[in-house]
């Protein structure tokens, strides 16, 4: 990968500069040869290839090509000459102003964060005026035998010391010109006004941003910054009201000022299948765990003692007071970290291998940050965010075919993963339109729409919104006959949104093909079909008309096939929703219709590892008995692996669980004990001898 296109590092945060100090007892030649090959990648950058700050870039690269070839001198004359143990602290010294400036040139290259770069340039050149005093210093500290190691090498020391004091470092006057301009825009949406899109589209062009997916990029860079921000804590963050309002910004300008999506770079940048990469066979996912959260580690760390943690729960525990390791309880000597790239590479492995990015798993990180963004932060956001909505309702409203894609396109991105845009959207009549493109015969078109009321669906208003427009009996159609499989997952997702509502729930549950549509996608659609149409009849199913008609239509038949699968969640799902099913007397007759099924529920108490499942299963036996009565009572007992099971939860269950648990071995011991033959009196007269 070209140096202009890297990535920063997993873990660094935009414009921090983390760095390694040498340790002093290394050898000078080894520090040397090390120090030779990080100058040499950072002089490999092409200042003109920077989006912003070429000058002031140009400057430091040219000293640093400069430095280049007097250490490239110094290691020619150390051959037959060792450097002396006093090198090391000049040379250490260069070697941290290098990493720093490597990491600079990085951000300011980086893909997606170019506007960010753009308004933080005064930031950015303080950074490089720092780096290039600090090679100053470093080479006036340099024993004089090593910057005069030859004739070459005192000239280049010299030149290198002088031009690092006075280069000229300072934001390009273009740069200077388009942050004003930026403000200005900012200071408009404030007041509602719109900007004039010449002054847009000379910020975005300044910065190289040329199409709608180049703007996409910087939308989702500025997101992910937002809510890391929040996730922290920080939601006294100065710099949140400047990227909630360059988010506005660019959301505008992606809205208004690009007609279509780049349809190949979206594509490639979206998220889809990809081929499975090959994962060691002896990998186990729990050992990729993190000790704290027991969850996978999308984002792992290795703490002074060894142990390696998920960032955000060693973080958390750090934050909470605990200055301990969580596993050995050694005392931690630092707080800081040190991202374990070689469990990373193995996690990211596990997931495609499962069909999943490492992005989308650290999405779900955000879930409590985004709670956060019910508010905008400042009224140049709010301000924005309301233009183009605006300006996406007209689209939806009166668009042509092409608009219409692009309108429900955006607005399904715009919805995803912030609260105040989908409180927007809902407030400008979006909910009505959006169902309108449910029977549009355009599949991109439904799909865009379904996925959007899925979005909006996550908040009160769109919930409400989309069942006062009538929209329950069109969100269930789709679940039957969407164009894209997608969509017909999507659309019973919006159901499980709408299932905490009672009385929505029974809205649903009056529509005669909800539940059996729900059951197919069960029985025959593909995984992310089935977990959700699994969650969402586990919310619709309440009362015994419901239940009655989940029975009816074959749900226990799926829920007994999807048990006995390799989906270790599909099981526990399923478990629940049996469990919800048992309630009703007659659910609890269709299950113990089959034997196979209760012998099934019975392994599946002893052997699952989830906590929430064996809750589930204990619960939906305890119904089996309470509606089955004594008969059912002394099948279970008979049942080998049951009693070690409800011991179990017993010792080490929930109190929920181990409720349920003391209730079956009672009715089990009670039953029994009936059903034991009762001691018959001998006869008058006759002598008892006891033993």
């Amino acid at each position: 990968m070209p140096p202009h296109e890297r990535k920063a590092p997993p873990g660094r945060r935009m414009l921090a500069l983390p760095t390694v100090c040498p340790c002093e007892a290394i050898a000078p030649g080894t520090l040397l040869a090390s120090l030779v090959a990080l100058v040499a990648e950072v002089a490999r950058h092409n200042a003109a290839a920077l989006p912003v700050l070429r000058r002031g870039a140009g400057e430091a690269l040219r000293i640093a090509r400069v430095l280049l070839a007097f250490l490239e001198e110094v290691r020619e004359a150390s051959a037959s000459a060792p450097l002396p143990d006093a090198s090391v602290l000049g040379l250490s010294e260069l070697h941290v102003a290098m990493q720093k400036l490597r990491f600079l040139l990085a951000d300011c290259s980086r893909r997606g964060a170019r506007l960010w770069v753009l308004m933080n340039a005064d930031l950015v050149v303080s950074e490089l005026r720092v780096v290039l005093c600090s090679v100053a210093t470093a080479m006036d500290v340099l024993p004089a035998d090593v910057a005069g190691a030859s004739v070459e090498a005192g000239e280049l020391a010299r030149l290198l010391s002088q031009q690092a004091w006075r280069a000229p470092v300072w934001p390009d006057a273009d740069d200077g010109r388009a942050t004003r301009s930026v403000r200005s825009m900012l200071a408009l949406f404030t007041s509602s006004a719109t900007p004039h899109a010449e002054d847009a589209r000379m910020v975005l062009g300044r910065v190289g941003i040329t199409s709608w997916c180049d703007c996409a990029e910087e939308v989702a860079f500025l997101e992910a910054e937002l809510l890391d921000r929040l996730e922290d804590g920080r939601e006294n963050d100065n710099d949140l009201v400047l990227i909630s309002g360059l988010m506005a910004f660019l959301v505008y300008c992606r809205v208004v000022l690009f007609d279509c999506v780049d349809a190949e770079k979206a594509d490639a940048a979206a998220p889809g299948p990809r081929p499975a990469a090959s994962c060691a066979a002896w990998t186990s996912q729990e050992a990729l765990q993190c000790p704290i959260s027991l969850e996978l580690m999308t984002d792992p760390v290795t703490v002074a003692t060894g142990q390696t943690y998920d960032r955000t729960s060693i973080k958390r525990w750090i934050k909470s007071g605990c200055r301990t390791c969580p596993v050995t309880g050694e005392r931690l000597r630092s707080a800081q970290f040190v991202p374990n790239v070689a469990v990373r590479g193995i996690v990211e492995q596990l997931l495609l291998a499962n069909g999943t990015l490492l992005h989308e798993q650290q999405s779900s990180k955000h879930r409590c940050a985004v709670d956060k963004t019910a508010s905008a932060f400042g009224p140049a956001a709010a301000g924005g965010v309301r233009l183009a909505v605006a300006f996406l309702i007209a689209g939806l409203a009166r668009g042509t075919l092409e608009e219409q894609k692009k309108a429900t396109h955006e607005v399904r991105k715009l919805a995803k993963r912030n609260v105040y845009h989908r409180a927007c959207l809902v407030e400008a009549d979006a909910v009505p339109w959006l169902l309108h493109l449910l029977s549009s015969t355009d599949a991109s078109v439904q799909d865009n729409a379904i996925a959007s009321l899925l979005n909006l669906s996550k908040h009160a208003a769109g919930r409400r919104a989309l069942v006062e427009a009538g929209g329950l009996g069109l969100i269930v159609d789709a679940v039957n006959v969407a164009a894209k499989v997608e969509a017909r997952q999507n659309a019973a997702a919006i159901l499980f949104y709408l299932s905490p509502n009672s009385e929505y729930c029974q809205e649903i549950g009056r529509i005669p093909e909800a539940i059996p549509t729900l059951v197919h996608l069960m029985r025959e659609g593909t995984y992310r079909g089935r977990k959700n149409a699994l969650v969402s009849l586990h919310g619709v199913l309440h009362g015994a008309s419901s239940i009655g008609k989940a029975v009816t239509a074959g749900a226990v038949g799926v829920l007994a096939n999807l048990l006995s699968g390799d989906r270790e969640d599909l099981a526990n799902d399923s478990v629940a929703l049996l469990a919800r099913i048992a309630e009703q007397p007659a659910g609890a007759t269709a299950i113990l219709a089959s034997s196979e099924l209760v012998t099934s529920l019975v392994d599946f108490l002893g052997a699952s590892a989830s906590r929430s499942g064996k809750d589930h299963c204990v619960a939906l036996l305890a119904s089996l008995c309470r509606h089955g009565g004594d008969k059912v009572v002394t099948v279970m007992g008979k049942m080998t692996g049951l009693m070690p099971a409800l011991y179990a939860l017993v010792a080490d269950g929930s109190p929920v669980a181990n409720k349920k648990a003391r209730w079956l071995i009672n009715e089990i011991h009670r039953v029994y004990e009936q059903r034991q033959p009762l001691p018959v009196a001998p006869p008058a007269g006759d002598r008892v001898i006891r033993v």
